[in-house]
């Protein structure tokens, strides 16, 4: 059927009739100037290392989806990446926090209070300040409130920092050379290797326990100096500390230089019975011997009261963890122990003290080598804080509380702390004092379990300590341990299903099936206090300047893409503090809340 024409003239009619219709130039020009203008993309820099490059891949497609447009700074490794984080170059980093103190305070002290040793945005914040302190002296029922006040300022209202996820703590064991049961996991605390043995026991003395980490340049051998994961697990087997943590995180102490600790009424006066079964290891001719220097009293006051104070040494990294300790002091009085009375009970620091001992205390010292436990003469030291504060005994377990040799440690530090001139002048724990090579002179003495005897690019090598714990459940069971640099994830993992490492610590999520169907391999896991989260350059930014520019980034974030991407092994948090304290406060992307932090940040430019 063919169509029939309109008659002209009713098409005439029709535009006449409708001409309102019929958009001019000048209404075409009106009504587009009533949309709202498609906005450039604003630019934003994320810094991240090589290792992190699955998150930072994620990150960078959920920010450019958001209207961002995303620089990568991609740095080959933990070196490189705190170097451009130190000058600057980035507006936000991938950052990750593992509170190996089991207590809350030292997941927001550090990183967020005014003046902490990893604040790096630096946050200054009036407000948090009072909240960290607040929380600090409060007990677990009470603190939950102020932390969660404290996550909400920091998160929420500030937009100080961006949460990823919390992870789960792994490691791969290879169960044909080692005894399964003695490769321990624990929650905080770093791995424990003087209780890793082999399964065939003969082979303790003949062949070395190889072990892995990513990071090959140390900052230093000086447990003060430094907190990060080039030295966390090498420092907290090299010196022996007051207490310990046990795997699920409670203070103990056992394995520790303590024999027992009391709390004295008023929680602000902490006391600990020294043993007198642990020697000092030196370095000869790279090999570890016996320094005949007990481990003693006066080398907690020197290292405790050189741990408080910032001005101690050059970078010092770790004196906010340790600045409620008011003194430190050798008790030789005994009338002391006897008069002061236990926290929260009847009895006496002196009966608390002496429990599980083999002889009673009848004499106190102030001369370490005089100890002498068998015959009931002990050492003890008393540490006061500035105010009631128990979760400085958390403190004491960290690898920064790792106890020098006063007599050691002052031999070498003889600068001038102030005029300290890095080209010159030779800082105890220097790295490259055990560095193979011209520089190489090993002058380390190790309270703990293991020293250091010289590394490479390649590999550190480690050697029982002869003086430590001789006899006993705590002496070192393997003689010699190598840990290998492998700054490449798949690397290592391919090293341990090769047998060229016995343990990998940290396996990625992801990785956990291949781990798990191998035969010779034990994947061992548990949820970690670890949590990823983005942190914001506060200085001289774009982001430092805008609360709307942040909250843009935050509310673009979707955590429930980054833990499917590790097959669903990672959990949802809202900031350092989420596993540790369940403060009720939950985080979600919003799209909308992103485009309207967005607008506001481009209408006030």
């Amino acid at each position: 059927m063919k169509k029939r024409a309109i008659p002209a003239l009713l098409l005439s009619s029709m535009l006449v009739l409708g001409g309102c219709q019929i958009a001019t130039k000048k209404d075409v020009v009106a009504e587009t100037s009533k949309e709202p203008a498609i906005q450039k993309p604003v630019d934003i820099e994320l810094l991240t290392q090589s290792s992190n490059e699955t998150d930072a891949n994620v990150i960078r497609d959920q920010l450019s989806k958001s209207g961002f447009n995303v620089k990568l700074n991609l740095q080959p490794d933990f070196g490189s990446y705190t170097a451009q984080q130190k000058a600057g170059n980035y507006d936000i980093a991938i950052s990750s926090w593992t509170t190996v103190t089991g207590n809350p305070d030292y997941a927001v002290r550090s990183l967020f209070k005014t003046g902490g040793d990893y604040n790096k945005g630096p946050i200054s914040d009036p407000e948090i300040d009072k909240l960290i302190d607040a929380a600090a002296s409060q007990t677990s029922e009470q603190y939950k409130a102020t932390y969660a006040k404290l996550e909400q300022r920091l998160v929420f209202d500030k937009a100080y920092i961006a949460p990823l996820y919390v992870s789960l703590k792994s490691q791969g064991l290879n169960k044909n050379v080692l005894k399964e049961s003695s490769v321990r996991l624990s929650k905080s605390r770093s791995m424990v290797w003087e209780a890793i043995d082999f399964a065939d026991e003969s082979k303790r003395d003949k062949e070395p326990l190889i072990l892995q980490q990513s990071i090959a340049s140390l900052t230093s051998l000086d447990p003060i100096k430094g907190n990060d994961g080039s030295i966390n697990m090498l420092n907290t087997n090299m010196y022996v500390r007051l207490v310990n943590l046990t795997d699920d995180d409670k203070i103990t102490a056992d394995g520790a230089l303590s024999q027992n600790f009391a709390i004295a009424d008023g929680n602000s006066e902490y006391y600990f019975l020294l043993r007198d079964d642990i020697n000092f290891a030196k370095i000869q001719a790279k090999a570890a011997v016996d320094s005949k220097e007990r481990v003693g009293a006066e080398d907690v006051v020197f290292s405790l009261n050189r741990a408080k104070n910032k001005a101690a040494v050059p970078d010092h990294r770790t004196y906010s963890l340790h600045e409620h300790i008011k003194n430190v002091e050798v008790v030789t009085d005994l009338n002391t122990l006897s008069s002061a009375k236990l926290s929260g009970s009847s009895g006496t620091v002196k009966e608390a003290l002496e429990k599980g001992l083999k002889a009673p205390i009848s004499q106190l010292t102030g001369n370490k080598s005089e100890a002498n436990n068998q015959s009931g003469k002990y050492q003890v030291v008393k540490l006061t804080t500035t105010e009631p504060f128990p979760q400085v005994l958390n403190y004491l377990a960290h690898q920064s509380a790792g106890i020098v040799s006063k007599n050691q440690v002052e031999s070498i530090n003889t600068y001038d702390v102030v005029k300290y001139d890095v080209n010159k002048d030779i800082s105890y724990g220097d790295q490259a004092t055990i560095t193979e090579g011209a520089k190489y002179n090993n002058a380390l003495t190790a309270s703990g379990p293991y020293i250091l005897s010289y590394k490479n690019d390649y590999e550190a090598v480690f050697y029982k300590n002869p003086g430590y714990r001789k006899g006993t459940e705590f002496e070192p069971k393997i003689a010699k341990i190598v840990v290998r640099f492998i700054k490449d994830a798949d690397s290592a993992l391919s090293a341990l299903r090769s047998g060229e490492i016995h343990v990998y610590y940290g396996v990625s999520e992801n990785k956990f099936d291949l781990v798990k169907n191998d035969s010779k391999l034990k994947l061992q896991t548990l949820e970690s206090n670890g949590v990823a989260y983005l942190s914001f350059n506060l200085s001289n930014r774009e982001v430092s300047k805008s609360e709307d520019l942040r909250k843009a980034v935050l509310y673009a974030i979707n955590q429930d893409e980054l833990i499917k991407t590790y097959n669903n092994n990672k959990f949802k948090a809202v900031s350092t503090l989420s596993p540790l304290v369940k403060t009720g406060l939950e985080f979600k992307a919003d799209p909308n809340k992103v485009k309207d932090f967005l607008k506001k940040y481009n209408e006030g430019k």
